[in-house]
């Protein structure tokens, strides 16, 4: 089988990514697809690259910055919603190991996307959206003609999952003059915001066309342990409900 996962919005969450990836054990992986926001908001963003970099570099085939490693790569927190937001990126910032930084630096695409190739389906992986690649989430509603060169969209940022195909009008009339693009968004694994708690990220199976949304438990009291004064607990506390 052809399997990939796709994994986005990790936000420092160790225990969250590692239960996914026991969780991705069940499948034939061949490859892991990291949609942006790997640190921040959680407390264990340097176990987090540490993690991904020991246990799972040998799959990954696209790994992008997002919003958050960029502002903080950057120094710039301008565009964050909340004086909380900030502050965490701050935290987070004062944080961050050598080895991490170096890792951000080095082994992540700075554009907030990738372009690649999957057995022979032309693939797009972005955070946001081709909008603004870093800031906004790509929907439904907004949908462009500029997605129609692909064969698969991959995107991550609302911290909450879809996955719809649209058909674009073209010249093959094999194919009846369209061409079909799936827009396939995981959700986050450590921080969902759809009202459901639980990791959650996808599987893609390129022979059967199948995507697989995955909610995985894991060890949120856990988690939460690790959270001080120096974020707000509104990112703690947030773990439990999932919004």
């Amino acid at each position: 089988m052809q399997e990939y996962a796709i994994l986005s919005d990790l936000h420092g969450n160790l225990q969250a990514l590692q239960e996914v990836h026991k969780d991705m054990i069940n499948y034939h992986i061949n490859g892991v697809i990291l949609l942006g926001d790997l640190i921040n908001y959680g407390m264990q963003s340097n176990e987090v690259l540490e993690y991904l970099q020991k246990e799972m570099g040998h799959l990954i085939v696209c790994n992008i910055w997002g919003n958050h490693e960029k502002a903080i790569m950057s120094s710039d927190f301008s565009r964050f919603s909340s004086q909380r937001g900030v502050d965490a990126a701050i935290f987070t910032d004062s944080v961050l190991s050598k080895e991490s930084r170096e890792y951000l630096d080095k082994q992540l695409i700075h554009d907030g996307y990738c372009t690649f190739d999957l057995q022979g389906k032309k693939c797009l992986a972005l955070h946001g959206s081709i909008e603004d690649y870093f800031w906004k989430s790509l929907s439904f509603e907004n949908i462009q003609d500029s997605y129609s060169d692909y064969d698969f969209v991959f995107s991550g940022h609302s911290h909450i999952s879809h996955m719809f195909t649209k058909f674009y009008k073209n010249s093959n009339q094999v194919m009846r003059n369209y061409h079909s693009v799936l827009f396939i968004n995981p959700g986050s694994v450590g921080q969902p915001r759809n009202h459901h708690p639980e990791a959650q990220y996808a599987i893609l199976n390129l022979q059967t066309m199948a995507v697989h949304m995955r909610s995985v438990p894991y060890n949120i009291k856990k988690a939460q342990t690790y959270y001080t004064d120096n974020v707000d607990l509104f990112y703690k506390n947030r773990l439990s409900k999932g919004i």
